[in-house]
């Protein structure tokens, strides 16, 4: 890490544009060593499984619910806390909420460590954009950024799935990146193992007309059941809200508490009493 802050501090180039492509990631001649090799890409390719598709000698464990979506009032953005290695749950407390500054938010999914590592590196460029322009970097620039720092890696065994969520002068801004350098914007992501429940409840139900406390409620939710379907997702539910003046940290809440308050809702079909019919 001390080697990244020497590169960021001694860098002169050119600062991050908001226009993103031309210089937001171009900037910075940040480069990461890599083992030795003479062709260390085709060794990542061909020993290691990001996406759990082969048998490979290195098989990158991961699992994850997190949310983000924009409202009129900002964005909420939520995570479970549950860490785990293969089938074994490792922890319950993990923040998978990294504060990039206080108008700025990231989310963990996938690797821990490659998570934790690449947002903390954009989190020192933001700032460095911030003394050398005087003012806050824009959501788009810093996703950029994510997006250019991780794309020279790729193929590598990197394994990211990333919200960049915040405000700016333009108002609420959300955008996914992850490990192959691929950056989207748009009103609503879930990313992780148990996005397919939370989009079936998001979907659902988000409007963008919602109040603040319908957003929480509908995060949590989410969160909720994702975390009942999905196994390697569980813990807690932690949420933030990002509006004009910054973001917003709610407090904790148990997954196993939520399941008295959201599982009488459902409503399960008694399959003796009302049969399929093979005819319908």
């Amino acid at each position: 890490m001390n080697s990244f802050v020497e590169q960021l501090v001694n860098d002169n180039g050119p600062a991050a544009s908001d226009r993103g492509c031309e210089g937001a990631g171009q900037a910075s001649g940040l480069h990461f060593e890599l083992a030795a090799g003479g062709n260390p890409g085709a060794f990542a390719q061909h020993f290691i499984d990001v996406k759990s598709e082969r048998d490979s000698l290195i098989k990158v464990a991961h699992g994850t619910t997190t949310l983000a979506f924009k409202f009129k009032e900002g964005v909420m953005v939520a995570t479970d806390s549950r860490a785990t290695m293969g089938n074994v749950i490792s922890s319950q407390s993990v923040k998978k909420v990294i504060e990039i500054n206080p108008y700025l938010l990231g989310t963990m999914a996938g690797g821990a460590a490659d998570c934790s590592f690449w947002e903390r590196v954009l989190g020192m460029e933001c700032r460095l954009y911030e003394l050398r322009n005087k003012k806050r970097i824009s959501v788009a620039a810093a996703s950029k950024l994510l997006c250019n720092l991780v794309y020279r890696y790729k193929g590598m065994g990197l394994s990211m799935g990333t919200m960049v969520a915040g405000w700016d002068e333009k108002g609420p801004g959300l955008y996914y990146v992850d490990n192959d350098g691929e950056r989207l914007c748009n009103e609503l992501f879930a990313v992780g193992s148990g996005s397919t429940f939370a989009y079936g409840v998001l979907d659902s139900h988000y409007r963008f007309d919602m109040g603040v406390e319908e957003a929480r409620d509908l995060a949590r939710r989410a969160i909720y059941h994702a975390t009942h379907r999905d196994a390697f997702s569980g813990g807690v539910v932690r949420m933030y809200w990002v509006n004009e003046n910054g973001w917003v940290a709610y407090p904790l809440e148990d997954v196993g508490q939520l399941y008295y308050q959201y599982h009488p809702e459902i409503q399960l079909t008694n399959a003796v009493e009302t049969p399929l019919n093979a005819n319908a």
